[in-house]
């Protein structure tokens, strides 16, 4: 038997953990953790364990199929780019290049060629109509940054390990994995921080896995994390504590920002958030008080109705104690390829929203993105403009979007589709051709997006295990996919050289640091383009010394060390400062002031939660990961299930606004009082899609419950957490 051992960097979440992959006789043998990996050092979660098995599932897609009255058939490559050349003309021939739109889904951003290729392809098609996940997931993040820093791809962290005070809000890392904060084994790096004598404070509704591992753990009442926040600042400055620190210099309107928070208080926002006054107070001293803190909030915090407020105030809490861009604060990481931004002076064009409007609802587009909660409205209106051709790459919407019924109806009303994806689910059983990826182990992988939001600047390249045309494989590179869809909707057919993108980007890059393209071109000529993109990145990013070959020959990685100050290589604002207070900021705080001054209301709350073995609704088709106890549950507190007459394992319908589903009651005390709790992503088995393991898991999908109606209207992102509801017992 001829045994290899091969390492990698996991693609299935943002912590980026090592792989060692031992391969015997040309089949995966077994996936563990890579000890001498730079960063993760030996973690890994279950996830990693398990991508023998995704590389094997019978159910994954491996040839290109294209549909023929109502049912996909087999195709060729060939053929199936034909078909999408045909399908995209025949809507592009009324000159309405916006009739075609993109969807790009989470696991784009988890592989080289999405993240590479994505914004490539929704510039050649020509369409104001793109959506993605950030809009149910992260998007008041980078409109909080944008504001600030007029920079919304330059996302600070929280320096983990050095921080003496880790204040966590709507975040689980123990199931999770971190967020919008690359840190494989984030649970060790919390141990951590206890251990050399530092302080975790979680606010929650839930007590979860990582509340428990805290030294603290305050229940608040959802939706009002923007309030607390606040409230923080207000009894810091009441404290007389209030320091910027090192930015100070560089910071414009602190005393306004004071001044505009000033009627949030400890007391005034205590019926609203359920936190004694007193706990509030102490927490802003303690805060202020530690000899390095960060606020961290996350998905629990962004998918409210107040998500860029609470992303804004998380930062505000951070800089007004002298925890911002230094050790053991919030901090800038400086990625191996140069994103975003190194070695600038402060300035720039800032960070504007709205430069287009949605046809139907008129909201603003940000980041280039409008809502996907208004996709439906854009597909279903008539009229100019109308979205009648929708390409999806690697996204489920039917099940990760709001009201999700009535986004599923729009999309199969859509007269043409393409997806990119290795799943038939709810969202691609509609698509009229579907082009499959390779797997994981037949890709080229590099975190351009992760490193970018990594507690520690390191970086690893992996090449491809599997050849692409491996006879189990599609038989095409994803990064050759996207780009002969690049090439079809530049006019150029079905048939043109997919070179001819990655020649020309790599040209590009080149123009950008000032080199001859050519040559830099003919120097690259012996690497595959993929690699030679990657070589001209890191060879004209920020740290000497790094090239293709260097990344080859380090395959545990390369430790580039702690993070830095750097805010001033950051700040991409017209005045080169820190804009504390943006005017769109200061003018929603009224939206704030008006739900602090109406009555606290008693509705029960619907939350969602993360499980540490399902990512979204794509890993459910795995046995592995989905075997055990029913996880799809609705979590309710004993004195809440006891005034609904609910016991343990009833099935108990849950209403709200935009509609009804049926689950199983798990009553805990993990949930306050006046929250329940179910995970998103569930809901399978629905006609037409092709997954035998995800078909037989249980559990209502939760997006039926939300509205497309209500959103956070600095960014966009659809309101999934602190959704009103009834509940009724189910009889019979």
């Amino acid at each position: 038997m001829a045994t290899e051992t091969h390492f990698r960097t996991c693609p299935l979440c943002e912590a980026t953990c090592g792989l060692e992959v031992t391969v015997t006789d040309g089949e995966i043998e077994r996936i563990r953790g890579d000890r001498d990996d730079v960063f993760s050092k030996g973690f890994i979660c279950p996830k990693g364990s398990t991508l023998k098995q995704l590389h094997a599932d019978p159910d994954r897609v491996r040839t290109p199929l294209v549909k023929r009255h109502g049912q996909f058939v087999q195709a060729t490559w060939e053929e199936a780019f034909a078909e999408v050349a045909a399908g995209l003309e025949r809507i592009w021939a009324d000159g309405d290049r916006n009739a075609v739109a993109a969807y790009l889904g989470n696991p784009s951003a988890h592989t080289l060629a999405g993240t590479m290729f994505g914004a490539q392809l929704v510039r050649a098609l020509g369409t104001h109509n793109l959506f993605s996940a950030s809009t149910v997931d992260q998007m008041p993040r980078h409109a909080s940054s944008g504001f600030m820093f007029g920079n919304a791809g330059a996302l600070p962290v929280p320096d983990l390990d050095r921080t003496d005070y880790l204040l966590m809000l709507g975040a689980n890392p123990f199931e999770s994995n971190g967020s919008l904060c690359t840190a494989p084994d984030f649970p060790g790096r919390m141990a951590a921080i206890r251990e050399r004598g530092g302080r975790i404070v979680v606010v929650d509704p839930r007590r979860t896995k990582s509340a428990d591992a805290a030294d603290e753990h305050i229940a608040i009442r959802p939706g009002t994390d923007a309030l607390w926040l606040a409230a923080l600042v207000t009894e810091i400055n009441d404290a007389g504590v209030i320091d910027l620190g090192s930015i100070a210099p560089l910071t414009d309107h602190l005393e306004q920002t004071l001044e505009a928070l000033a009627g949030f208080t400890a007391d005034t926002v205590a019926a609203h958030t359920r936190i004694d006054p007193t706990v509030t107070r102490r927490i802003a001293a303690e805060f202020a008080a530690a000899p390095s803190a960060v606020a961290y909030g996350r998905i629990g915090t962004h998918t409210t109705a107040f998500g860029t407020l609470a992303s804004w105030l998380s930062d505000v809490v951070t800089m007004v104690t002298g925890n911002f861009d230094r050790p053991g604060g919030a901090m800038f990481p400086r990625p191996a390829h140069g994103r975003p931004t190194t070695g600038r002076p402060p300035g720039g064009k800032g960070f504007t929203t709205g430069r287009w409007h949605s046809r139907v609802r008129e909201l603003p587009e940000v980041r280039g993105e409008l809502p996907v909660a208004t996709l439906p409205d854009e597909i279903t209106t008539p009229g100019p403009g109308q979205i009648r051709a929708l390409i999806t790459n690697s996204g489920n919407p039917v099940r990760s979007c709001p009201d999700s019924d009535r986004m599923d109806a729009a999309i199969a009303s859509l007269e043409f589709m393409v997806s990119v994806d290795i799943y038939i689910n709810e969202t691609t059983r509609h698509a009229n051709v579907i082009l499959p990826s390779p797997s994981p182990f037949a890709k080229p992988h590099f975190d351009l997006a992760f490193y970018g939001l990594s507690v520690r600047n390191v970086v690893n390249y992996s090449p491809p295990l599997h050849a692409a045309t491996d006879p189990s494989e599609p038989g095409m590179d994803e990064h050759e996919i996207l780009c002969r869809l690049i090439l079809i909707a530049m006019g150029m057919g079905a048939d043109a050289d997919p070179d001819l993108v990655t020649s020309t980007i790599l040209a590009t890059l080149a123009q950008q640091a000032g080199l001859d393209p050519d040559e830099e071109a003919t120097r690259r000529a012996h690497l595959a383009p993929i690699e030679a993109i990657i070589d001209l990145m890191v060879q004209t990013g920020p740290y000497d010394g790094l090239n293709m070959a260097a990344l080859l020959a380090a395959p545990h990685g390369i430790d580039l060390g702690p993070l830095e100050p750097r805010i001033t290589e950051i700040l991409r604002t017209a005045s080169g400062r820190v804009e504390l207070l943006p005017d769109p900021i200061r003018d929603d705080l009224a939206r704030l002031e008006e739900f602090l001054a109406d009555a606290a209301e008693d509705d029960l709350l619907l939350v969602g939660r993360r499980h540490l073995r399902s990512n979204n609704s794509w890993m459910h088709n795995l046995n592995v990961l989905v075997k055990g106890r029913d996880r799809c549950t609705l979590q309710v507190h004993p004195d809440d299930a006891a005034d609904h007459q609910i016991v343990d394992g009833a099935q108990v319908s849950v209403t709200s606004a935009a509609g009804t589903v049926i689950a199983r009651a798990e009553v805990t005390d993990e949930v306050a009082l006046g929250t329940v709790s179910l995970p998103h992503g569930w809901g399978h088995g629905v006609e037409g899609t092709v997954g035998t393991v995800a078909a037989t898991t249980t559990g209502p999908n939760s997006n039926v419950l939300t509205s497309a109606d209500i959103l956070d209207p600095l960014s966009g992102n659809a309101r999934l957490n602190a959704i009103p509801v009834t509940l009724a017992v189910q009889t019979g």
